[in-house]
């Protein structure tokens, strides 16, 4: 071939070539079964919405706007709402969340970054199982111990800080005859025992993203002489941010559901109750078991909505939650 035969020659563009995988036989009975599974529990959950929304159409119809705008629960009377019950099941996993979410950010911080490997072992072991502790064991807890120490740090926060609206007691704590039992049954120690609860499953989810930050950028930063909390700083809490806050979003659903512990604590009232230190306090998920035994049909009905309420709250935040830890987990920018 001449030069001026190489000069006519019409070069065509490149495409890449493609790439065909191998699915065996295995590939396919995982993919079957990973697909199936994730069908069935979007069924099982749509199924789950669909029957509170069902039981509950009569006590919404009767109810109308005025369901989320009421406090008082006389279903059988025809007024009832979850203004209350709402508001404390809202208080309550507030309260846990706050307690919680420092203990499980240290510990994780702690586990994945300077236990050594046995201790990290073994912390890793109790922490999962406190999660297996039955709620029934950590509400006896709360009821038999808790209470008698907690009422005297209530007292103490009342006095000092009672022009704060949710430490405020109707009570005059400097009275030395105020009563105990003004503090104990409280949304406080309702939210302490919850707390620890959901702390598991947060401290959990949190290990997980600081474990997978890369070890490049980890030794980068020993590298420009950062110190071991200089580099947990900069590139440890930037990655696992998203797992931080997946974390806590998950134990808040959890916190916000949690039902025998708090119905042993709490004393239950249906009229919101801001202040947090006193005595009296109400969730959806205690009302539920508190009426379930002795109500009517309409009764039923009318804790079916309760139920549908508290079934969406919690579904919102642990899909923002799993979003949240999807995204920690493909990698974070940090600031090194």
């Amino acid at each position: 071939m001449t030069l001026q035969d190489a000069e006519t020659v019409v070069l065509e563009p490149e495409t890449p070539r493609p790439l065909k995988a191998s699915i065996g036989p295995s590939d396919r009975i995982f993919r079957g079964l990973s697909r199936g599974g994730g069908i069935v529990v979007l069924a099982i959950m749509s199924l789950v919405g669909v029957f509170l929304a069902t039981r509950a159409l009569d006590a919404l119809r009767q109810a109308g706007f005025s369901f989320v705008t009421t406090e008082t629960w006389e279903p059988d009377g025809g007024h009832f709402g979850i203004a209350a019950v709402l508001t404390g099941t809202l208080l309550v996993g507030t309260v846990a969340i706050i307690v919680a979410v420092p203990l499980a950010l240290g510990t994780a911080l702690y586990i994945s970054e300077y236990a050594s490997p046995w201790l990290k072992r073994t912390l890793i072991s109790i922490v999962d199982l406190m999660a297996a502790v039955p709620s029934v064991v950590y509400g006896l807890w709360g009821v038999f111990f808790l209470q008698a120490h907690a009422a005297s740090v209530s007292r103490w926060i009342s006095t000092y800080f009672g022009w704060i609206p949710p430490f405020h007691v109707d009570a005059d704590p400097r009275d030395p005859l105020t009563s105990p039992s003004v503090y104990t049954s409280s949304t406080l120690i309702a939210g302490l025992v919850v707390a620890l609860m959901v702390m598991p499953i947060t401290c959990s989810v949190m290990r997980e993203a600081f474990s997978q930050a890369p070890v490049g950028e980890r030794e980068g930063a020993y590298a420009l002489g950062a110190t071991r909390w200089g580099m947990i700083r900069m590139v440890v809490l930037p990655f696992g941010r998203g797992g931080i806050i997946g974390g806590t979003m998950l134990g808040l659903g959890r916190a916000l559901g949690e039902t025998i512990a708090v119905f042993m604590i709490l004393s239950l009232i249906f009229e919101i109750q801001p202040h947090i230190l006193q005595s009296g306090g109400s969730t959806i998920s205690a009302l539920i078991a508190l009426r379930h035994g002795e109500a009517s049909e309409f009764g039923m009905s009318a804790l079916m909505a309760a139920g549908l309420a508290l079934f969406l709250v919690t579904l919102v935040v642990n899909f923002v939650a799993s979003s949240m830890i999807t995204r920690s987990r493909s990698g974070a920018a940090s600031e090194v």
